[in-house]
């Protein structure tokens, strides 16, 4: 049979809008429009409560541009429709404008990168199938590592938001440890998916997530909170802590292995914890290994985590459901 394509005239359609909803919904795994249009909102209201109001347009020019990519290429209408090309176009659309400065060049740049990660996640997709795994939101770190690093020596891309590079070692243990703040710091971990900073950006996405599926709520909520309990046991930047920074990754892996790849029983849930256990770690890890190239790990650590808890194909009644 035939592989349904979708065509061009349908792009401005509400339907499109819609897949462009569930295109950002999919970046925790969500074939939903009202819990993208929930997290549309959430990253609406944090860009511009935090005085970065670009980060929010930047993530509709990111999931627009990755979608109709998958238009023009004509890859199978199913995927189009379940929003698998937008939800990396959407990250990049979030992360350029929170770490290069608002100039021309950077909209040129997230045109250009967010359509490509649709391509570049096919590639991926193609490369991973033997082993039942999917790229998940690798495309998205890799275009950005590139367009972060290169802005080093290209100066037309203000590299405002990123750090020095420097060896790591600096480290303030000081956070407020009263219960509002870590309430506060446990919303923003689940925020910060989407390179937010905001508590109530947070709550947003955890009541999309509800809409959804509230085991992707529930699976949200315990993976911020371990990620956060880990992150204070083992004694890491204090401020990194409280900006919710240990948390966004252990999130996404917290749903991918609680609820998307796998059903929900005991097994798995001991095995999601343990993986939302050691994302901890990988990002600490990662953190280290490129704080002298001076760029962020981005959801880097979601990937390697996730990857290594999938690949052992272990027989806990699982639903392999390959993302793109």
């Amino acid at each position: 049979m035939e592989t349904q394509t979708v065509t061009l005239p349908k792009v401005f359609s509400f339907g499109f809008w819609k897949i462009l909803c569930r295109g950002t919904g999919q970046v925790m795994f969500q074939d939903n429009a009202w819990t993208g249009l929930f997290f549309l909102a959430g990253i609406f209201y944090g860009s511009y409560a935090t005085g970065n109001p670009a980060v929010a347009w930047g993530a509709l020019v990111g999931v627009f541009m990755s979608t109709i990519t998958g238009y023009l290429l004509k890859y199978p209408a199913e995927k189009g429709t379940a929003g698998l090309w937008g939800f990396n176009g959407v990250l990049v659309g979030c992360a350029l404008p929170t770490f290069l400065g608002n100039v021309p060049l950077m909209w040129l740049a997230i045109v250009v990168f967010s359509s490509m990660t649709t391509w570049v996640m096919v590639g991926l997709n193609h490369l991973l199938a033997p082993y039942k795994v999917s790229s998940f939101t690798f495309p998205f770190v890799l275009t950005t590592w590139f367009i972060l690093m290169a802005a080093r020596i290209m100066h037309g891309l203000p590299d405002s938001g990123l750090g020095a590079p420097e060896l790591p070692g600096n480290f303030s243990s000081a956070f407020d440890t009263g219960f509002g703040s870590l309430v506060i710091y446990w919303l923003r971990g689940i925020s910060q998916v989407f390179l937010v900073n905001s508590w109530v950006t947070g709550l947003l996405f955890l009541i999309g997530l509800a809409i959804s599926n509230y085991w992707a709520a529930i699976w949200a909520a315990i993976a911020s909170a371990l990620a956060l309990a880990v992150a204070i046991l083992y004694q890491c930047n204090g401020g990194d802590i409280a900006n919710g920074l240990f948390g966004f990754s252990p999130v996404l892996t917290g749903i991918a292995l609680g609820i998307t790849f796998y059903q929900v029983n005991w097994r798995t849930a001991i095995w999601s914890l343990l993986g939302i256990f050691a994302t901890v770690f990988i990002q600490a890890g990662m953190d280290t290994f490129f704080s002298p190239l001076g760029i962020p790990t981005l959801t880097g650590p979601f990937c390697v985590a996730t990857w290594l808890f999938l690949l052992p194909h272990l027989n806990l009644d699982k639903k392999i459901l390959q993302q793109g």
